[in-house]
């Protein structure tokens, strides 16, 4: 059995510095490819982030596919009433800081993009 409780915390909708249309892409190759080379424990949204489990992403279909892979997809409650997006929310569920804390240190590994 494996117990590896691996995380991927992602603190933003996109990935790198520069072109935001860029790194919009890298972001969704990002999680096609973690979908499709592992299945982590937890993934976690916060700030923009959480930007990416609300109504109107691309990716929601790839979130909702890990998901049911038993990926648990957690946002930041706090960031998604920033964002206006807490009833948006098509992936996952909310949290809390608590609770992003504890995954964060119960976590084997953590990965960012």
């Amino acid at each position: 059995m494996d117990t590896t409780k691996v995380v991927i915390y992602i603190p933003a909708d996109t990935i790198g510095r520069g072109s935001d249309e860029l790194g919009a892409v890298l972001m969704r190759n990002f999680l096609y490819t973690v979908q499709e080379t592992m299945t982590p424990w937890r993934i976690i949204f916060i700030n923009s982030g959480v930007k990416l489990a609300a109504q109107g992403s691309e990716v929601t279909a790839v979130l909702k596919n890990m998901e049911a892979k038993g990926t648990e997809i957690l946002s930041c409650g706090t960031c998604l009433d920033y964002f206006g997006l807490k009833t948006s929310l098509v992936a996952g569920r909310i949290s809390n800081m608590a609770e992003i804390l504890a995954s964060l240190t119960e976590a084997t590994k953590t990965v960012s993009p």
